[in-house]
């Protein structure tokens, strides 16, 4: 007995530590930080680890890759030495392996705003907003080719199986609408971008993580609506009885986020049923509304649709969407290995309207400063000519650009050399881009982590510099 004798001291510290625990882990447990808890919904709301004003994140995924030299990086050094070899900048790495002489942009630049921001003709409406860019004119990738660029664009990595920036940022933050997926995904009515899928995917997160694709018309989701023969009542009844199956086989396997996950999806699918279409109803919106995002005009009628729907989703709390401009391949995408002018004048004209309706409608919403816009492509193409009217792709140097919530507008940050090949000035790698990206939302990138296969697992991997110089 004697073993088992303490002081009274000793006994209230240990009875205190015990109740201490207990009050520690019910606090947890209403944040949802247990494992267990965050496994019944794995998207409940998480605050965020840094203080910051973004909330949502719209990205506008120009796939295919945007000639940053033709739209918001001019090079009259192009025009002076026009049909010359590009020298003085070691190795040209193309692609299709045709390369030509320098070729200047077809089109002319301007400055714009306070900032002076010089922007191609091509994006007039965009360029009305040039006080509100913060644009990168010195980023890198590490592959030129569509299939890796596109994953390291969207994932951190080159290769398939990582959760996307989408997925980090819904499991970061989870989602301020339990009717709606956090992550959504509208892809070109054209077709998707390679890689498919996996570009939006939750890699080795569980499936609650990973956008879902939305149709701009019709039903958002095929096969949403349950079978005709089946009243709401007992569609309510056949669920209820499905979810009991599930919670009981989840308590014996609180761990398992795989079966959490897909009770949540069909919990969610229940629910979208009634909210998912009132949701993208832009029925509902005004004529002037409708008007400032070109739905009703046949070049931007796509697009337009489609981000006027981002809008509506951001104001119900969803976390994260994705816009694809451009599908399948070549010219239907931003892919301009010939007939550059006839590509980019496409895609430009369906796309800078409904953009700049997306800014001024968020700011007219109040909804700006609490949502970040992300314009980007995979990577850039190169200043020489490919079959004489085209360009090749580049991933040594191009063009991205940031607004909304906690960005510096009015900034540039960074340059490529006098062509446009390659950053020079302030290089900035995807990774950097990354961690900005999570740092604007108020996650931080080194901190933010998931385990898997025995190791703390981040979108930046071990890489990643915040870039200050587009915080405000």
């Amino acid at each position: 007995m004697n073993n088992f004798c303490c002081s009274r001291r000793e006994l209230l510290g240990k009875l205190g530590g015990g109740i201490g625990s207990l009050a520690l882990m019910d606090l947890f447990g209403r944040e949802g930080l247990l494992a267990a808890e965050r496994n019944k919904n794995p998207l409940a709301p998480q605050p965020q680890q840094i203080p910051a004003k973004a909330k949502a994140v719209i990205s506008i995924f120009c796939y295919g890759g945007v000639s940053h030299v033709d739209t918001f990086d001019p090079k009259p050094e192009l025009l002076k030495r026009q049909g010359e070899k590009m020298t003085g900048v070691g190795n040209v790495v193309t692609i299709m392996g045709t390369p030509g002489g320098l070729m200047p942009s077809p089109w002319s630049f301007k400055k714009y705003g306070q900032c002076g921001m010089e922007i191609s003709e091509l994006f007039p409406h965009v360029a009305q907003h040039a006080d509100d860019l913060a644009l990168i004119r010195s980023m890198n990738a590490l592959s030129p080719a569509h299939g890796p660029a596109i994953f390291q664009m969207n994932t951190g990595t080159i290769l398939a199986g990582a959760p996307s920036v989408g997925s980090w940022v819904t499991y970061g933050l989870g989602t301020e609408n339990e009717n709606l997926p956090g992550f959504i995904v509208f892809t070109d009515y054209r077709g998707g971008p390679i890689n498919g899928a996996p570009n939006w995917g939750n890699g080795y997160m569980p499936a609650a993580y990973q956008g879902t694709p939305f149709r701009s018309s019709g039903p958002p989701i095929v096969d949403l609506k349950p079978p005709v023969e089946r009243t709401p009542a007992e569609q309510t009844a056949w669920l209820k009885f499905l979810n009991e199956l599930n919670e009981q086989h989840l308590e014996r396997n609180p761990l398992d986020s795989e079966l959490s996950a897909r009770i949540y999806s069909y919990e969610l699918a229940y629910k979208m049923q009634s909210y998912a279409m009132e949701a993208i109803d832009i029925s509902k919106e005004s004529a002037a509304t409708r008007q400032l995002y070109g739905v009703d005009e046949d070049a931007t009628q796509f697009f337009g649709r489609q981000a006027l729907m981002a809008r509506r989703l951001v104001e119900r709390g969803v976390r994260f969407v994705q816009i694809y401009s451009g599908g399948g391949n070549f010219e239907p995408s931003w892919d301009a290995h010939w007939d550059l002018k006839g590509n980019h004048e496409q895609h430009c004209a369906e796309t800078d309207k409904p953009i700049a309706a997306l800014i001024k409608d968020l700011k007219s919403r109040g909804l700006f400063e609490s949502t970040l816009l992300i314009w980007h492509g995979e990577f850039g193409r190169l200043p020489i000519s490919e079959r004489m009217d085209g360009r090749d792709h580049n991933a040594s140097g191009f063009s991205v650009w940031l607004a909304g919530g906690g960005v510096k507008g009015g900034t540039v940050v960074g340059a490529t050399d006098q062509y446009g090949y390659r950053a020079v000035e302030n290089p900035k790698s995807v990774y950097d881009l990354h961690a900005t990206i999570l740092r604007l939302v108020g996650l931080d990138f080194e901190k933010l982590t998931y385990r898997f296969n025995g190791r703390d697992m981040r979108l930046t991997d071990v890489h990643g510099h915040l870039i200050n110089e587009v915080l405000a």
